[in-house]
């Protein structure tokens, strides 16, 4: 069983904002590959399970907003009973440019909130990460930044970074991870 977790807030005021990257890739995946997204609430979060490759898969938006992320990801990876190696957390990364990626097989939060929550809750730091480029902005504020709301022209970047996210997570699911980093990290210097 794998769990992928899109991180983001929850709310109309958040959608397409930089920090709702990973809601944005699950999303945009579910979509491409015509699953039926049949979210559930339970978890402090958005759930939905689907079955890819004939492993079961759930999907994980929490809504505890972003800060909080580790609490529904603990909930869902106890009562599942999902194994730590079978985790990847899409967040979205200030130190990537628009448009890029990286896979990361474990490592610090880098002061991204989110992922600092989840290794506090999970007691570890040992998870696989897909990060999405939103780049920095030194002239705004981080918080402001990140919460502001995406570009068309930055929509129009992303929506092609999306299209080729469903080749690296179909890959997450038929590939060891140390496979998967080494086809798609070296596009992304």
């Amino acid at each position: 069983m794998k769990l992928i977790v899109g991180l983001g807030n929850p709310g109309k005021e958040y959608e397409y904002t930089r920090h709702n990257m990973g809601f944005l890739v699950i999303d945009n995946y579910l979509c491409k590959k015509k699953i039926e997204a049949s979210w559930q609430k339970k978890f402090n979060s958005l759930y939905m399970i689907s079955y890819i490759n004939g492993e079961k898969v759930i999907f994980l938006k929490p809504q505890t907003y972003m800060n909080l992320s580790g609490e529904a990801v603990r909930e869902v990876v106890n009562f599942f009973k999902i194994d730590i190696n079978d985790i990847l957390i899409i967040s979205d990364d200030l130190d990537l440019s628009i448009g890029n990626f990286k896979l990361k097989l474990r490592g610090s939060s880098g002061g991204h909130n989110g992922l600092k929550s989840i290794s506090e809750c999970l007691g570890t730091n040992d998870y696989k990460r897909l990060k999405i480029g939103i780049a920095k902005d030194k002239s705004v504020d981080i918080k402001d930044y990140v919460l502001g709301k995406i570009s068309s022209f930055d929509l129009a970047v992303y929506g092609k970074l999306f299209d080729n996210l469903v080749l690296v997570i179909d890959d997450y699911f038929r590939l060891p991870f140390s496979d998967l980093m080494s086809k798609y990290n070296q596009k992304n210097r």
